[in-house]
């Protein structure tokens, strides 16, 4: 058993905001810290987020998941998809963080590892957790790339997973800043990059830690 179990929620390219989140929760080698996905988009520095991350793996047990703007970016850089979509939810932001010249190679390699990495879900003790959402009936090896990486909880939350754990997702932004709570589902995507907070919590005491993309930290006692 970890010491902790901490999620963080969506970053999209919030770096100062993740790096004071860690600060405060002080991961150890003894944690498990299970980040979400959408790492990328939107927010000021992308390259700086994935840097921050792979620092990070050297000190804690870090699990991340892939969110659908990693999924976007990647089947342009890598597929040969047409940008049109990318751009237009967050693609120019992380390409002017990399310093965008035309070219699509243009991720180092260790971010190239870094994505490679990244897994589709995560299943730990009472808990599972993946970038958006899930099918209730099907077991988790078996969920469809859409659901888990596409589904918005603004469609309707799903009924409790037939493995009885509570999952933890992102993606459906909780533009009051707030986690949403229904029981067997948490969403820990509180709006960072568009005025909220970025969240961190830790399953088994239920303390949260919420910082601004500023920096502000909102709170790092609460009991959730």
């Amino acid at each position: 058993m970890s010491e902790r179990l901490i999620a963080i929620g969506d970053i999209h390219g919030c770096k100062v905001a993740l790096e004071r989140l860690l600060a405060e929760v002080a991961p150890t080698s003894k944690d498990i810290v299970v980040t979400l996905g959408d790492y990328v988009d939107r927010g000021p520095d992308s390259r700086g987020v994935i840097d921050t991350l792979i620092e990070l793996r050297r000190s804690t047990q870090l699990i991340g998941l892939v969110g659908n703007h990693e999924e976007m970016m990647l089947e342009v850089i890598r597929d040969g998809q047409s940008p049109h979509g990318w751009l237009k939810y967050g693609g120019v932001e992380t390409l002017d963080s990399y310093g965008f010249d035309g070219g699509l190679d243009f991720l180092p390699q260790s971010h190239e590892d870094f994505f490679d990495s990244l897994g589709d879900y995560f299943e730990y003790e009472d808990y599972f957790f993946t970038h958006a959402a899930y099918d209730p009936d099907t077991p988790l090896e078996h969920q469809p790339p859409e659901m888990l990486r596409w589904y918005t909880l603004n469609d309707g939350f799903p009924a409790a997973h037939i493995s009885g754990k509570t999952a933890v997702v992102g993606h459906t932004a909780m533009r009051d800043g707030e986690i949403l709570d229904i029981g067997h589902l948490l969403d820990i995507d509180t709006f960072c990059y568009g005025g909220g907070w970025l969240t961190a919590i830790d399953l088994y005491s239920r303390q949260v830690w919420q910082v601004a993309q500023d920096g502000r930290v909102r709170s790092t006692q609460a009991q959730y």
